[in-house]
């Protein structure tokens, strides 16, 4: 519901019914959503305003916290640019929004007039559920979005920061982004599909590839090459130790290596205990 604000002696009313007010007296909202204004966005609306004037006023609050006397609810683009034109007042309309409204209708203000990129909005999704308890389906419902599109935005947020600023910096889509989240390392396929410049869906084979189960490595045969005396002489060893044994033997060099498996520490104790013997039976 509106709640217009009493005129005082630096403001005035406009023609269409907005107060203007010293744009000093105005301070942006610390909960927006858009953390980056693009510089030659502003310069661009700074040019218009110059020459138009700030045709649609901002909508702001009393903001009784701050040393402002109103918060931005909606318009802080307008604003910045406007002190970039060196304006020195700007029509405004006063609500009376609560903190919730406020960030609500920052989002919606955003995501109508200015895109966010899709890290600013899941962040200002985010926001409306861990500040106000907001659940997907009431801010799906409140914003005219779907669940599935604030669900898929919302894990983005999972991503690691590298791969959060290919997305705000736009060298990477939200499409490529969700086609990372459940690969092992994220931030080397996000390089990868920057470098190369790949579709989303050249993205989603690579991550699907990325994330299928190797085949397990096949283990070099060597019986084969073993001649019938070591596998004979395996088979004898084994038998007397009740262990298994195996031979490496590299007939060119006279050489190799005898490797004895045990199953369980009493296997190992009872090992050690008959190579610590001489072959009279004393003690080494």
């Amino acid at each position: 519901m509106a709640d217009v604000a009493p005129i005082e002696a630096n403001e005035s009313v406009a023609p269409r019914g907005e107060l203007v007010v010293p744009i000093e007296d105005i301070a942006p909202n610390p909960d927006q959503p858009r953390r980056r204004f693009g510089d030659q966005d502003l310069t661009d609306l700074a040019n218009s305003i110059r020459e138009k004037g700030v045709i649609q006023p901002l909508i702001v609050r009393k903001w009784p916290n701050g040393d402002a006397k109103y918060q931005i609810v909606a318009g802080e683009r307008r604003w910045r640019a406007s002190q970039m034109a060196q304006l020195h007042e700007l029509p405004v309309l006063v609500r009376d929004f609560s903190d919730t409204e406020v960030l609500e209708v920052a989002i919606i203000e955003n995501i109508q007039r200015a895109d966010l990129n899709p890290v600013e909005e899941a962040a200002g999704y985010r926001q409306l559920m861990d500040k106000f308890g907001h659940t997907q389906e009431k801010m799906a419902e409140a914003l005219g979005k779907s669940r599935s599109h604030i669900a898929n935005l919302l894990r983005l947020l999972n991503l690691p920061a590298e791969v959060q600023a290919f997305l705000v910096d736009g060298r990477l889509s939200a499409g490529h982004a969700r086609a990372l989240i459940t690969t092992e390392d994220p931030v080397a396929l996000a390089r990868k599909v920057v470098e190369k410049g790949l579709s989303v869906r050249d993205t989603e084979r690579l991550a699907k590839a990325e994330s299928e189960p190797k085949p397990p490595r096949k283990a070099r045969v060597v019986d084969d090459e073993k001649d019938a005396d070591t596998r004979v002489l395996e088979q004898d060893l084994s038998a007397n130790l009740g262990m298994k044994v195996q031979i490496a033997h590299k007939p060119e060099k006279e050489t190799g290596s005898l490797t004895i498996s045990y199953k369980s520490l009493d296997q190992l104790d009872e090992l050690c205990r008959m190579l610590s013997l001489t072959p009279s039976g004393a003690s080494i």
